[in-house]
Formats: C-alpha cells, structure tokens, sequence
C-alpha cells in the first residue's frame, strides 16, 4: 500500500468519493464517554466545501450529545470493495426548512412522518481531519496481489492511502 497525501479541492473530491459512494457510516458522539456512542447513519450528501449531511431525529441520543459536544467521528467502511474513511470533526443541528427539504427523500419516511415532522433535524458536519484507505482495483484483482506477493515475496501495491487535508 503507497501512501498519498490529498489537499484542498483533490481531498474534497475524494472526501465526497467515498462518503457518498460508501453511503452508511458509523456516527460516534460524546466522544469522552465510554463505551463509544456509535449509531449508522446515512449520508444525505456532501457539499461542495466538503461538509456532509445527514438526516436525524430531535429527540435522538446523538442530536442531545452533539448540542453538548459537537465534536464528532464518522467512520465509513465498505469491506466488499476494500475502501475505508475516518473524519473526525465536528456537527450543528439546523431545522431550516429548504436544508430539510433538499435532503428529505421517500427513503426517509422510514424513519419521519414526511417533511413537517416536528422532530425532523439535519446534522451538518465540518470536517477537520480525515483519513482514508482505498485500494487501486477491485477486491478479486487485490486478493490476487496479495497472494502473488504471499509467494514471490514482493510487496503488492494493492492501494493507497493518506490524510484528506481541506
């Protein structure tokens, strides 16, 4: 695995790459408290400064924790592919009506009774540092690698990785 550092707008790409590809991530809140506060989430979307977006309840573990702390991780996995993401950084809760809209899909009423659901809230996350795994070709062609450089004793170049620096 090669290490590639990205910066700015190339890091922001593969910020939003990721995120929006890899789809669900794990949200870790009251990051001090123990055990870790882990919940799936879904990403709405990432915008074009590289903050992402998601839907939430008012009344939700993590909507409370945020409004306490608002430093948050996120971390993205997409085992099938080999494809991985850890931002740390921190989130707001907004209710603005045209935010909610633009996020709200049918998928959503799942969990809320339509777009005036009270307890509808959107969490805008600010990345702050960010690290990601990703490798070059698909997971067959990489186990391939792995097993070739198993037996010649070469070392597979199976991905990179590096620090997303916004």
């Amino acid at each position: 695995m090669s290490t590639k550092d990205l910066f700015d707008n190339e890091a922001k790409a593969k910020l939003r790459d990721l995120a929006e590809d890899i789809k669900f991530t794990m949200m870790v809140t009251a990051l001090d408290l123990k055990p870790l506060n882990a919940i799936p989430m879904t990403t709405k979307k990432v915008d074009e400064q590289g903050n992402i977006w998601f839907l939430s309840a008012a009344d939700s573990d993590h909507n409370k924790h945020i409004e306490n702390d608002k430093r948050v991780q996120l971390i993205y996995s997409d085992p099938s592919d080999m494809r991985y993401l850890s931002v740390y950084g921190e989130a707001i809760i907004t209710k603005e009506r045209k935010i909610l809209a633009e996020l709200y899909d049918k998928k959503s009423d799942v969990w809320f009774d339509g777009l005036e659901d009270p307890r509808l809230t959107a969490i805008q996350f600010y990345p702050r540092e960010a690290y990601y795994w990703d490798t070059k070709n698909n997971k067959y062609v990489t186990l391939f690698k792995i097993g070739i450089a198993a037996i010649t004793k070469d070392e597979a170049d199976i991905g990179v990785d590096g620090a997303l620096k916004m």
